[in-house]
């Protein structure tokens, strides 16, 4: 079990995060993909992006168990920052002194040789393969080749089997956010720690957890980030390293199998082919300039499609700085894959 221990400043100070963290996914995914177990939700998934698959998986597969603990570096994070977005993540990742990266490749080591210590004559569970085995050796040295390496796999990875799936993955935790929003308005932090999944425990001053082992974590007065995860499934994830940015990545509430479908015609015979180009254009997120750029439409023609389109509740419009942000709320992000229902209870 996991309990994590908040005072009155950290409950002050407990916040959710605003997107998906690009990373987080990543990483997670690549435990749903190896995991034959969720085959129910995730095998379509799981065929679609292994077809797009070329090696990355053994290259991951070497610092990636398919269960358990993975280095806290893959996942970076900066007290007090926004998720980050998939390029942002990786410079962040690049960046990671060399002498963490030795010392959390050696707690991956050491959890490696417990568990082939502990698991039953004649169970065994595929390796890195000659591709990725020398990796975390060559990690470990501290030389920018091998991480270079593993970066480009990240992304080559998280282009097959998270890209082409972000607008579900997003108004997963969009609609996952308003349910948590509703509940921090109606009672406050408590309230909004009491509706967490159920594998999650609200006792105060405790927040207790199912987790493959046993640990209490501390807050201090750092607060804690809520981070709603769509690959992150029954146990939550926190990092390993207490000293890090405390952040509860929890799973989203029933958010369905991965979708990926094109906007067929029958779009464009509902809501115009101009304004389909302009729904689908927004996709994972831009500003009106860049709307008008993707849509192939004037700067006036963009900005009133969106109008229309935030009107019938399907784009969300933010201020950022001096421009303006369009992102698809839950409704759009379904009409968009073609219906599919987005079920939260």
């Amino acid at each position: 079990m996991l309990r994590i221990h908040m005072s009155r400043l950290d409950l002050s100070r407990v916040r959710m995060a605003t997107r998906p963290d690009a990373l987080w996914e990543t990483i997670l995914s690549f435990h749903r993909l190896r995991d034959r177990r969720a085959s129910t939700v995730f095998g379509k998934w799981r065929t679609e992006s292994r077809a797009r698959l070329n090696g990355e998986a053994q290259l991951l597969a070497a610092v990636v168990p398919p269960r358990g603990y993975f280095p806290d570096f893959l996942t970076p994070s900066r007290e007090g920052a926004e998720p980050f977005g998939l390029d942002v993540g990786m410079e962040a990742l690049r960046d990671t002194p060399a002498e963490r990266v030795h010392a959390e490749l050696e707690v991956l080591a050491a959890d490696r040789t417990r568990q082939r210590t502990d698991r039953p004559v004649g169970q065994r569970t595929a390796g890195a393969g000659k591709a990725g085995a020398a990796l975390p050796a060559a990690l470990m040295e501290g030389r920018a080749e091998p991480l270079t390496r593993l970066i480009g796999a990240l992304r080559s990875y998280h282009q097959a089997a998270v890209e082409p799936y972000w607008p579900h993955i997003r108004a997963s935790i969009e609609a996952d956010r308003a349910v948590r929003g509703r509940a921090l308005l109606d009672g406050g932090t408590d309230e909004l720690l009491a509706t967490l999944p159920p594998t999650i425990r609200w006792r105060s001053p405790v927040l207790e957890a199912d987790y493959p082992v046993d640990r209490d974590l501390h807050l201090d007065g750092r607060g804690l980030l809520l981070q709603p995860s769509f690959f992150c499934r029954g146990t939550p994830v926190v990092y390993r390293d207490p000293s890090l940015p405390p952040v509860l990545v929890y799973p989203v509430t029933n958010p369905g199998a991965p979708v990926f479908a094109e906007p067929g015609p029958w779009l464009g015979r509902l809501v115009g082919h101009t304004r389909s180009a302009v729904l689908s254009s927004i996709g994972t997120g831009c500003t009106t300039s860049e709307l008008a750029r993707r849509a192939g439409v004037s700067l006036a023609s963009a900005s009133q499609h969106a109008s229309v389109l935030r009107e019938a509740g399907l784009v969300l419009t933010l201020r950022h700085g001096s421009s303006v942000l369009h992102t698809l709320t839950p409704l759009g992000g379904s009409l968009l894959r073609g219906g599919a229902p987005l079920t939260l209870h």
